[in-house]
């Protein structure tokens, strides 16, 4: 497959990550949780981080 294209998808599937972290992290259990105990879920971090991580991947797939 084309380089681009798969930097493409990575960029996508990246959005997609960090948009479901963040949902999660601003979901009203979350809310609750935080403020009982003050963390955060791992689901949150797993999404917002593995996120970008896949968007930065994918833009230097796409250079």
């Amino acid at each position: 497959m084309n380089s681009k294209l798969i930097g493409i998808i990575f960029i996508i599937a990246g959005v997609a990550l960090v948009a479901w972290g963040y949902n999660i992290y601003d979901s009203a259990q979350s809310q609750l949780g935080r403020a009982l105990s003050g963390e955060t879920p791992i689901e949150a971090w797993v999404g917002m981080v593995g996120g970008a991580v896949c968007i930065v991947f994918g833009i230097f797939r796409i250079k």
